[in-house]
C-alpha cells in the first residue's frame, strides 16, 4: 500500500542551522532570541501597533483565538469535520461544545 502524506517536514540549509544553534544555546523551551527576534521582524513588517505571538502548534494559536473570542462554557463552535481533533480540543479545553459540520 502506499502512503500518501498529507504534511512532510523539509528542513534544509538555515533552517538545520538555526535548530543546531537552539540546542547548543539550550534555547530550545520556551523561547529564545530566534523568536523573539521573529516576533519583533513580523510586528515590524504588519505595523499599525499590532503585536506578534509566536506560538509552540496550531492548537495553542486555536486555543488563544478562541479565549480572546471569549469563547467559554456553554458556547458551541463550529468546527469543519474533516480535521485533526486537536482542532476541536481547545473548544472542551474552554467548557465550550465542538459541532462538527460538513
Amino acid at each position: 500500500m502506499k502512503r500518501i502524506y498529507l504534511c512532510l517536514a523539509h528542513m534544509s540549509g538555515n533552517e538545520q542551522k538555526f535548530i543546531q544553534e537552539a540546542f547548543d544555546t539550550n534555547w530550545v523551551v520556551p523561547l529564545g532570541p530566534n523568536v523573539n527576534g521573529f516576533e519583533a521582524d513580523l510586528e515590524a513588517f504588519v505595523g499599525e501597533g499590532k503585536k506578534v505571538v509566536a506560538l509552540s502548534a496550531g492548537t495553542a494559536a486555536i486555543h488563544l483565538a478562541l479565549l480572546a473570542c471569549g469563547v467559554g462554557p456553554g458556547d458551541e463552535v463550529l468546527v469543519q469535520s474533516f480535521t485533526f481533533c486537536a482542532s476541536s480540543h481547545p473548544i472542551t479545553y474552554l467548557g465550550a461544545t465542538p459541532v462538527f459540520v460538513d
